[in-house]
């Protein structure tokens, strides 16, 4: 499954796009997101997509998780968010 990754400057429209696209080519796509800036982006670009595949039929759900994450060596706690048909 390709990750998603979501930062809080992520534009949620372009994010929803590789969302839809990832949903049609594979069914399921994954984000991960480091911080409530970045979540709520990833929140956001979810909602679109789900709009985005409506009109295929296809309905969204979104399971959230925390994970931990290396960052420049750091251990840091991101939000991973598994999107798929339902």
């Amino acid at each position: 499954m390709e990750i998603l990754k979501v930062s809080s400057k992520s534009a949620p429209n372009s994010v929803a796009g590789a969302i839809a696209g990832v949903i049609r080519e594979s069914g399921s796509a994954e984000l991960q997101a480091v911080g409530a800036g970045a979540a709520n982006q990833a929140i956001k670009a979810v909602a679109i997509a789900r709009g985005y595949l409506a009109p295929s039929g296809i309905d969204l759900i979104c399971v959230p998780a925390f994970v931990s994450v290396e960052i420049d060596g750091e251990e840091r706690t991101a939000m991973r968010l598994i999107v798929e048909p339902r």
